[in-house]
């Protein structure tokens, strides 16, 4: 009984750890961020096709393919990002798109970055 009981807690722990969104987190001050992220105009000078999701289940953290759900809590979020007034600034070039389809990395070698 006390076996079963366990496999079935460990059972529901993996889910949720599956099911974890890429939570974001802007944050007002550069020091507190883990990334510093630029908005560009359009798509191809981005590293990142961003689609902003209202669902923190709707974007898994594994994928790490652009769809981020932001917080309102900076100890809820996986990454705390700010957004910088100059590309030249920025670890990270994005750009937000509507369609959830067209999000995804440009530029594979920054990739690392939202891990």
């Amino acid at each position: 009984m006390k076996r079963r009981f366990f496999i079935g807690i460990l059972a529901v722990c993996g889910l949720c750890l599956s099911a974890k969104a890429q939570k974001v987190y802007a944050t007002n001050y550069a020091y507190q961020a883990d990334v510093k992220v630029y908005v560009v105009n359009h798509d191809y000078q981005a590293d990142l096709i961003v689609y902003k999701t209202d669902r923190p289940y709707n974007a898994k953290k594994e994928e790490n393919k652009g769809i981020w759900y932001f917080t309102d809590k900076s100890y809820n979020a996986d990454k705390k990002i700010y957004f910088v007034d100059h590309p030249y600034q920025a670890d990270l070039k994005i750009y937000f798109t509507d369609k959830d389809y067209r999000a995804g990395w440009r530029e594979k070698s920054k990739i690392y970055i939202m891990y």
